[in-house]
């Protein structure tokens, strides 16, 4: 292992949280031994550019700083490699982070314990979820849970999580049930309406909505939650129970252990990791072990 460790940085994370969260988790791994190299990009791409480049070049961990954005666009530069992934957790969310038991909004924290982690060489396998070229670690959202994203993200307006409270809301006024084609694991097409089906590789989205409550991040499955048929007035009573993950005990909702599904629903864009990914049809694969973490 090369004891140079790169820091994946991006500094507008958290209304500038990424940018200040870069020197004590680098001051972390200083001590610890590490040199460490910072690596910005002037935008997705570039930054993309500037991390695979690093994984390329023998870097001993890419360690990304940000929110899930951030960590998403580091795992399309390690997934597949030998190159492990640290995550100091700053952002809005911090679902990827949370999911693997890691320090939120503590950056010396977690630049200490992927320090102790790349020491002992205890780095931990795990699973994604691909679809296409795109990789994701957490969950993928399909339905009244994308569009809440979609409407949030026209909310330039206002900021932080408030906007996504408000999309909410003018999502349940405008609320129908989706009519979805699904094959799970390569089997028949089923024909259902509901109001979202989310892809857990991980168990939250949205900074901690247990969606996928049961997901184990390791076990070679997606944890598939279906919310189906069901009314605005329904909708209303299950959603806040996401926040618990007690929305799984209701009878509109079942859960599908899977390897794979194809989703196809009109009018519907797919988010993963917080990120758009596309619109349905796709299809989603959990590939085993494909990327290389640093948590406990």
């Amino acid at each position: 292992m090369t004891s140079e460790i790169t820091l994946f940085v991006n500094p507008t994370a958290g209304s500038g949280r990424g940018a200040r969260a870069a020197q004590p988790a680098a001051s972390a791994l200083r001590d610890a031994g590490f040199s460490v190299r910072t690596v910005l990009g002037e935008d997705a791409d570039d930054a993309l550019r500037r991390a695979r480049e690093a994984v390329a070049g023998g870097t001993g961990a890419l360690i990304a700083v940000g929110g899930d954005g951030m960590m998403s666009l580091a795992l399309q530069a390690v997934a597949g490699t030998s190159t492990p992934l640290g995550a100091v957790a700053v952002g809005t969310g911090n679902d990827f982070a949370r999911a693997l038991g890691l320090p939120i909004r503590q950056p010396a924290a977690a630049g200490r314990l992927a320090a102790e982690a790349l020491k002992a060489g205890t780095v931990r396998t795990i699973d994604l979820g691909r679809a296409g070229e795109r990789w994701f670690g957490s969950v993928l959202a399909s339905g009244f849970d994308s569009r809440v994203n979609d409407r949030g993200n026209r909310m330039r307006w206002i900021g932080g999580r408030f906007k996504y409270d408000l999309a909410i809301l003018a999502e349940l006024a405008a609320f129908r049930p989706i009519p979805y084609r699904v094959r799970l694991d390569g089997g028949p097409v089923r024909e259902i309406e509901a109001a979202l089906i989310a892809v857990g590789n991980g168990t939250t989205y949205g900074g901690g909505m247990r969606i996928c409550a049961g997901a184990v991040m390791d076990d070679g499955l997606f944890d598939v939650t279906v919310v189906g048929d069901c009314g605005r007035a329904t909708l209303v009573r299950v959603f806040p129970k996401v926040y618990r993950g007690t929305h799984l005990d209701h009878p509109a909702v079942t859960v599908h252990r899977v390897s794979s599904i194809e989703l196809a629903a009109p009018g519907v864009t797919a988010y993963a990791d917080g990120e758009p990914l596309g619109a349905l049809p796709l299809t989603v694969t959990c590939v085993p072990g494909a990327v290389r973490v640093l948590a406990p």
